[in-house]
């Protein structure tokens, strides 16, 4: 694959993986707005890879203490802080679970990849982001998450099946509902991208492992350290702008690109 295409897909991917505008969205349009080749199984695998190492690194205390509290669960104890915080993304990664499987055995996946069905969910998405930065209260901490909230916020979370939805988008939606504040809400939303992206990655891996040649490993290589070094950038900037001012400037950006995607779906 031509380095140019690496690249844009990486940093597509890198970028909006944890930015609440939806990266499946943009890379379903990639090939279909540019004409570029779909860029395939392997490079899909490769870019999930750079971006859960992304936010691993980022959120490395957080990180560290889920997997030595995940120790401790398998031992049947939730006696630290870490095993609670382990159980809590169990609880919110479950749904997405049941109802990805579901949908990929349905065969509605593919079906679900229109430009139309983008532009009305980046559009609608992006609305209800707005309504729940502005009227949810900011009182509480990401270190008070509770199992309840956690189950909830996994149930926003299967919302994210549909393109242009947003994972992280509509999981901080959730958060903010449910009264955390904006960098708290985004802390949460990102954790709970590390299981779901550790998933999906491990399944689309198991379908490429025996397909996977020389060339395309190669390629994978730097599509996934071109999307960590994307992703981690993005990171930085959306948690530091969580600190500062609402969200909506990536309301505003998923109400454009949404009008204009329906735009040319219907012109």
């Amino acid at each position: 694959m031509p380095l140019f295409h690496l690249l844009l897909v990486a940093a597509i991917q890198g970028i909006t993986e944890f930015l609440p505008v939806s990266s499946s969205g943009h890379l379903i349009l990639l090939p279909k707005l540019t004409g570029l080749e779909d860029q395939g199984l392997v490079i899909d695998v490769a870019v999930h890879v750079g971006t859960l190492g992304a936010v691993v690194l980022y959120f490395w205390p957080d990180a560290a203490k889920a997997l030595a509290g995940f120790g401790r669960l398998l031992r049947g104890k939730i006696d630290t802080p870490g095993a609670f915080l382990a159980l809590c993304l169990i609880a919110a990664t479950v749904p997405i679970v049941i109802a990805g499987l579901l949908l990929r055995l349905s065969g509605l996946d593919a079906a679900m990849r229109s430009t139309a069905l983008i532009g009305w969910t980046m559009l609608i998405f992006g609305l209800v982001l707005y309504w729940a930065d502005r009227t949810g209260v900011q009182a509480r901490k990401a270190d008070g998450w509770t199992l309840r909230h956690a189950a909830i916020m996994g149930l926003w979370q299967v919302l994210a099946l549909i393109p242009g939805t947003s994972r992280s988008g509509i999981t901080i939606t959730g958060a903010r509902q449910l009264g955390y504040t904006r960098e708290d809400g985004a802390r949460l939303a990102m954790l709970m991208s590390i299981p779901v992206i550790l998933g999906s990655g491990a399944l689309l891996g198991a379908e490429v492992v025996v397909t996977a040649d020389a060339d395309a490993a190669r390629d994978g290589a730097i599509a996934a350290l071109l999307a960590f070094l994307a992703a981690l950038a993005a990171l930085a900037v959306m948690m530091r702008l969580a600190r500062r001012i609402s969200f909506t400037p990536y309301v505003i950006y998923r109400c454009l690109l949404g009008l204009i995607l329906l735009w040319i779906a219907y012109a």
